[in-house]
């Protein structure tokens, strides 16, 4: 019980310095890094749990979540290629253009 305890308070750690990586950085890049941060904490829980309750259905999902983190990278780090070409920056408050519609029609 206390190796798991020890697992998930180190999930919990890696979270919140992912989290407020997400809230309080402009870079968009970094707020990429800190979401895969939190991907991470996430997988551990889940084989951290998968190896208290000898179950490989908690690792089954982690495995799931790598492949899809794996897509998901390719896509977010493309995108940022793509945004950096058209802006010459990765601050995220320059791409708030992208969402608002054109006043003056």
């Amino acid at each position: 019980m206390d190796s798991l305890l020890a697992y998930i308070t180190l999930a919990m750690i890696l979270f919140s310095i992912g989290f407020l990586g997400v809230v309080s950085r402009k870079n968009i890049f970094v707020i990429y890094m800190s979401i895969e941060l939190m991907l991470n904490a996430i997988n551990l829980i889940f084989v951290s749990l998968g190896r208290y309750y000898e179950s490989m259905q908690p690792q089954v999902i982690a495995m799931i979540i790598i492949a899809i983190a794996a897509a998901e990278a390719a896509v977010f780090l493309s995108l940022i290629v793509v945004l950096y070409r058209r802006k010459k920056s990765l601050n995220s408050d320059i791409f708030t253009i992208l969402s608002q519609k054109d006043s003056h029609e």
